[in-house]
C-alpha cells in the first residue's frame, strides 16, 4: 500500500512539473499584440481626426457648415443647430468626444513614448505637430479647454484635467509648432509608414510651418504683435508651396470619407447648399460650382431625387435660402423657381461627396491666401495681389483631387483668376471670401476663419427662433453636458472665467 502511494505521489509531481514548465508558452497568445508601435498609433490619430463613422460628422453638418452658410438643412429636431441658431446638446458633442477620447489620447501617448528616444526623433516631432493640429480645432471650437493634463488618464491617472485659458494654450501651440518643425531632420529616423506624407520630412516640415502660420494668423486681431512675430518665423521656415504638399487624408471604398458617407446614406435628402454660397459662385461665374453642386431638377420628394434628374449645370443651380424650416420653406418655392425643398441644390455626390473623396487639413491655397493677407498687413514682403491670385489658382487646380471629371480646364482657371483680381480697398474681404470657398467642407477651419476675419460679409440667419443673445452669428460651440458629470468643477471654473457656456460667448482670439 505504501509503495502504491509513493508511486502515485511521484507521478503527480511529474505531472505538475510538466504542466508548470510549459504553462507560460501554452497560455501566451502569440498573435494578439501586447503593445503597438507608436508610428501606427500616430496613423490612428490622423485617421480619427477625419471621423470613423457617419454620426461623427453631425457637428460639422449641423453647426460649422450652417454657421458659414454653405450647407444647411431645413429640418429641426435631431438635425437642428445653426439652421435655427439653436443649441442642441446631441449635435455639439462629436468633436469633443472624438478628439479627447481618441485623437488626443493616442497622440499624447506617441509624444510620451518617443520623448528622449533618439531612434524616434522625427516621429516625436510629427506627433507634436499633429497634437497641435488637434488642440487648435478643440480650442477654436470651445475656447478654454483641458490641455496640459489632457490625454493622460492612462499615463498619469488624471481623470479630471484642468481647463486652461485659450491665450495660454495658443502660446504653447506656437512654441510647440516652431520647435517641432525646426527639429525635423532628414538625416534621422525614417517614418515611411505614416499615412500623411509617407515619412517625407521636407513635406512634414512645410506642414508644420504652415500650421504655425495659420495659428499665428488666428491672433491677428487680439495680439497682432505676436501674430506678426510668428508669421515671420513660419515664412522663414518654409511653407507649403504646391498642391502636392497639401496635408490631406485620403480615403477609399474601404476607408470612407464619413461626411460623404453620412450625406450619401441616411441624410442624403436632408442637406442642401445654402443660397449665399451658391449665389456667390453663380454671380462670379465660378467654375468650381459644377464640382461642388448638383440639383435634382424637378424632384417632388426624396425618392424623386434620381440620377436621371441630376444636373451640375451652373445655370440651373438654386441654393436653399436661410431662415426656413421644413414647413415655412414651402413659401419660397414659387419665388425661387423650385417645386419642392428636394428640388434645391445639394453638394455633389459624384465629386466632393464621393466615398473616397479626400479630406483636406492644410492646403497650399489656404496658405497662399493667408500669406496675401499677411503681405497686405505688411507683416511679410510680397505682392498681396500676386499671392491672392496664386491662392485662388491653387484651389481651382485642387479640384482635380476629386477625380478626372472634376479637373478644371486651364483656360477656365486662367479666365477666373484674370477676371477676379484683388480689389483695392477690399483686400481683406476678397482674401477671406476666397478662403471661405477654398475651405469648402473643412468645417472647423471655415468656422474659425469666419470669426477671425469677419468675412465673407454674410447676412444673419433670419430664423425667428434664434437663441443667440447679442450676436448675429454663433461664436462658439458650448461644452458638452458630459463635462457636468465627469469634470464639473474644472468646467465651472472655465465658464466663470470665459463667460456663459452658450453659443453667443466669444473665445479669446475672437475680438470685436
Amino acid at each position: 500500500m505504501k509503495k502504491t502511494i509513493h508511486i502515485l505521489t511521484i507521478c503527480l509531481a511529474l505531472l505538475v512539473t510538466s504542466c508548470d514548465s510549459g504553462f507560460d508558452e501554452i497560455n501566451t497568445n502569440k498573435i494578439n499584440p501586447t503593445s503597438l508601435s507608436p508610428d501606427f498609433v500616430l496613423n490612428k490619430a490622423i485617421m480619427e481626426a477625419s471621423y470613423t463613422q457617419g454620426t461623427d460628422a453631425l457637428q460639422v453638418l449641423n453647426y460649422h457648415f450652417g454657421i458659414v452658410q454653405q450647407l444647411i438643412t431645413p429640418y429641426g429636431s435631431s438635425l437642428a443647430g445653426a439652421n435655427y441658431n439653436q443649441f442642441v446638446a446631441a449635435n455639439i458633442v462629436q468633436i469633443w468626444q472624438i478628439y479627447y477620447r481618441n485623437v488626443v489620447k493616442q497622440i499624447t501617448d506617441v509624444v510620451f513614448v518617443t520623448t528622449g528616444d533618439g531612434s524616434r526623433h522625427n516621429l516625436h516631432q510629427m506627433a507634436r505637430i499633429w497634437r497641435a493640429y488637434a488642440f487648435m480645432i478643440l480650442t477654436d471650437n470651445h475656447g478654454d479647454i483641458p490641455y496640459t493634463e489632457a490625454g493622460k488618464g492612462y499615463l498619469e491617472e488624471i481623470i479630471s484635467p484642468k481647463y486652461e485659458t485659450q491665450q495660454s494654450i495658443y502660446a504653447d501651440l506656437l512654441k510647440e509648432l516652431e520647435e517641432a518643425s525646426a527639429a525635423l531632420d532628414p538625416t534621422k529616423d525614417k517614418v515611411s509608414n505614416e499615412i500623411l506624407y509617407g515619412g517625407d520630412i521636407a513635406k512634414w516640415k512645410k506642414f508644420g510651418y504652415s500650421l504655425l502660420f495659420r495659428a499665428a494668423m488666428r491672433l491677428s486681431r487680439v495680439d497682432p504683435a505676436t501674430a506678426q512675430a510668428y508669421v515671420t518665423k513660419a515664412v522663414a521656415g518654409g511653407l507649403i508651396s504646391s498642391n502636392a504638399e497639401n496635408a490631406v487624408t485620403r480615403h477609399s471604398a474601404l476607408y470612407n470619407n464619413w461626411v460623404s458617407n453620412h450625406l450619401a446614406a441616411r441624410e442624403k435628402t436632408n442637406y442642401y447648399l445654402a443660397e449665399p454660397f451658391v449665389n456667390f459662385l453663380k454671380t462670379n461665374n465660378d467654375p468650381r460650382l459644377r464640382v461642388f453642386a448638383v440639383r435634382h431638377v424637378g424632384a417632388t420628394s426624396g425618392t424623386d431625387q434620381t440620377a436621371a434628374r441630376q444636373s451640375s449645370d451652373p445655370a440651373v443651380q438654386i441654393g436653399m435660402p436661410m431662415g426656413y424650416d421644413d414647413v415655412s420653406i414651402r413659401t419660397t418655392y414659387a419665388q425661387k423657381g423650385v417645386v419642392s425643398l428636394w428640388d434645391y441644390t445639394q453638394a455633389n455626390f459624384n465629386t466632393v461627396l464621393q466615398l473616397d473623396a479626400p479630406d483636406f487639413h492644410v492646403t497650399y491655397s489656404q496658405t497662399q491666401l493667408l500669406l496675401a493677407e499677411a503681405a497686405f498687413r505688411k507683416w511679410v514682403t510680397g505682392d498681396p495681389a500676386a499671392l491672392f491670385q496664386a491662392g485662388v489658382r491653387a484651389n481651382l487646380q485642387q479640384m482635380a483631387a476629386y477625380g478626372a471629371a472634376s479637373a478644371l480646364a486651364t483656360d477656365a482657371i486662367d479666365k477666373y483668376v484674370t477676371d477676379h483680381p484683388l480689389r483695392a480697398g477690399k483686400e481683406l474681404e476678397d482674401i477671406n471670401t476666397q478662403y471661405w470657398v477654398a475651405s469648402f467642407l473643412n468645417g472647423p477651419e471655415l468656422f474659425a476663419n469666419f470669426r477671425r476675419s469677419g468675412f465673407p460679409a454674410l447676412l444673419k440667419n433670419p430664423y425667428p427662433g434664434s437663441e443667440l443673445q447679442g450676436e448675429d452669428f454663433i461664436r462658439r460651440i458650448p461644452y458638452p453636458d458630459t463635462e457636468i458629470v465627469v469634470n464639473q468643477a474644472n468646467m465651472n471654473e472655465a465658464v466663470t472665467r470665459q463667460g456663459p457656456n452658450t453659443l453667443s460667448t466669444r473665445v479669446w482670439w475672437d475680438k470685436k
